[in-house]
């Protein structure tokens, strides 16, 4: 018995054309069972989205952040292994189906999509900024999490359904650093996480900030350390937590505020 495929694109603002050439892109090489866009905070004056009809497309008129969005496109998922990229293409389809393909045949519980691997492809860097603090970011997170990457923050992971459902009680981050705590947390958990050197293409018009996002994925690696280590029963780590905190799962999502999916901005070709 074959498993089943779905795949989360997160967007904000995102290109329209770029963004349609890749869902198709997706369609024809990875065939996922579900392709589901969530997307927030369309600009009312910006260009119609008009994704294909076969899209399922949610929309949120506030911003959830990255990790909001996939958490929520996750959980409208009901396929045996659920996957996510970026909107901006980045990751291509053939390296997105080279990440769902070790947990597909069960060779692992989380791939994880890797630019700075040694097998990796890189046909256009990021800017010396940009390169920079994100090496310096993974040289670092590889020192205090479970999981020694090269990478932790590539628009593309896939996750077995299974383990999802163990992992997501666990996750808070709403923002980019979503992605280091999926890893923390699938790692502590003691899920088999696998990394996948994949060809990649910086994109511009980005909406990561090399400066505050960065500060943020800072914060939100030394968070994810410590949920990790309070999955591990670290007793320091449980003197110093609060219960304080919601889940992502657990968000009250009535303020969600979301546009019918009948209406316009979100079907067409």
């Amino acid at each position: 018995m074959s498993t089943t495929l779905g795949v989360v694109v997160p967007a904000f603002r995102p290109d329209p054309e770029r963004l349609r050439a890749y869902l198709r892109s997706v369609r024809q090489t990875v065939d996922p069972d579900v392709v589901r866009v969530e997307l927030d905070a369309p600009d009312p004056g910006g260009t119609d989205l008009a994704v294909p009809e076969w899209v399922d497309c949610s929309v949120v008129r506030r911003r959830r952040g990255k990790g909001g969005a996939i958490t929520d496109g996750f959980e409208a998922l009901s396929t045996d292994v659920l996957a996510f990229a970026d909107a901006d293409g980045a990751t291509p389809a053939s390296s997105l189906a080279d990440v769902v393909a070790p947990v597909s045949d069960g060779r692992a519980d989380l791939a994880v999509g890797s630019r700075r691997h040694p097998d990796a492809t890189v046909e256009s860097h990021q800017t010396f900024a940009r390169r920079f603090l994100g090496d310096g970011f993974a040289w670092i997170a590889r020192r205090l999490l479970a999981a020694p990457l090269y990478d932790y923050q590539c628009g593309a992971k896939a996750i077995a359904a299974s383990a999802w459902r163990d992992v997501a009680p666990h996750l808070y981050e709403p923002g980019f650093a979503w992605d280091i705590e999926l890893v923390a947390v699938t790692a502590a958990l003691e899920y088999r996480v696998h990394e996948v050197p994949v060809v990649w293409e910086d994109q511009p018009g980005s909406t990561v900030s090399p400066v505050s996002d960065t500060l943020d994925m800072a914060r939100g690696l030394f968070v994810a350390r410590h949920r990790a280590r309070l999955l591990r029963d670290d007793r320091l780590h449980r003197l110093l937590s609060t219960d304080d905190e919601t889940a992502l799962v657990d968000r009250d999502r009535t303020d969600d505020d979301r546009v019918p999916e009948d209406t316009g901005g979100v079907g067409g070709e």
